[in-house]
């Protein structure tokens, strides 16, 4: 039994997304239109479509895994539940993993110095969005009663053309929001890409194939925060130098041959190595230090 991936053909998260996978080792033959690449190494194959079909297909069977946004989960999960009493809502996706990339926030912005300054004035206003299912979830959060106005495409030039008060809109930087004169006032949701899986059951095959994929994005993610510290250093020195590299298991100390009183020191860092901690180092009688990049890792 083989496993289905489905990733963003094209967009914020396609490149990222396909790198992560290539770096788990993962290859594919693309195929002539580009929408279907078949898994070489492993029975993992691959669908490019576009983000918002993701949760669909998910929530279909169609492919088992799937990496999308969380803010287009949540609202593509919202709109097909719409409408069903609770007793019918059936299974929901389940987020495997955090990846790490694709960062952003869904947030609250009014126009400055206009009439909406609080959540409290969005009361009977009208606020643009195009996640309408996101957006009437926080209004009832918070117990307002609003008009949501569902626009696909350039939200922040609504309050500009008087269609709406305020918006509900994806934020990386802010830029988008200063340029047309907009205030951020709250966060709704917090996002990044996430790997989901179907609710539909799957074979002891494809578990074993998730299970082994799971860990090996794990890997990655580890390798990314970790470097791989080479240094030499005064033998007496050893435990001083050990306390200071930062999220470092018990170092590997080796003997210089010819320095009896020196010794060469490695150690895995799992944490971020700055400019701070090797001068600590070399205030602490470290020299010829080296921070290397990890490519795989398996805990």
């Amino acid at each position: 039994m083989r496993l289905k991936i489905a990733i963003q053909k094209s967009g914020r998260l396609s490149e990222a997304s396909l790198k992560l996978l290539e770096k788990c080792g993962l290859k594919f033959a693309r195929s002539k239109d580009k929408l279907f690449w078949f898994g070489r190494d492993l029975p993992v194959d691959l669908l490019l479509v576009r983000d918002e079909d993701i949760p669909r297909l998910l929530l279909e069977g169609v492919c088992q895994l799937g990496i999308v946004g969380e803010n287009v989960a949540e609202e593509k999960v919202i709109e097909a539940l719409k409408g069903k009493p609770a007793h019918r809502l059936g299974p929901r996706l389940e987020s495997l993993q955090h990846l790490g990339f694709g960062q952003c926030k869904l947030m609250l912005a009014a126009p400055q110095d206009g009439p909406v300054a609080t959540v409290a004035d969005l009361e009977g206003r009208r606020i643009a969005t195009s996640y309408p299912g996101l957006t009437r979830r926080y209004l009832e959060k918070n117990g307002i009663e609003a008009e949501v106005v569902l626009l696909n495409g350039s939200v922040e030039i609504a309050p500009g053309l008087g269609t709406a008060d305020a918006i509900v809109d994806l934020v990386s930087t802010g830029t988008t929001l200063r340029a047309n004169h907009l205030v951020a006032l709250e966060t709704v949701m917090d996002s990044q890409a996430a790997l989901y899986r179907t609710p539909s059951r799957l074979s002891a095959e494809q578990d074993a194939l998730l299970d082994k994929l799971i860990q090996r994005i794990e890997g990655v993610q580890q390798a990314m925060e970790t470097k791989y510290v080479m240094l030499h250093a005064p033998r007496e020195r050893v435990q001083a130098i050990a306390a200071i590299l930062p999220g470092a298991e018990v170092p590997t100390v080796l003997s210089l041959d010819g320095q009896p009183d020196r010794v060469a020191v490695h150690a895995v860092c799992r944490e971020a190595v700055f400019w701070e901690h090797l001068e600590e180092l070399k205030s602490a009688g470290a020299s010829a230090v080296l921070v290397l990049p990890v490519e795989k890792m398996l805990a």
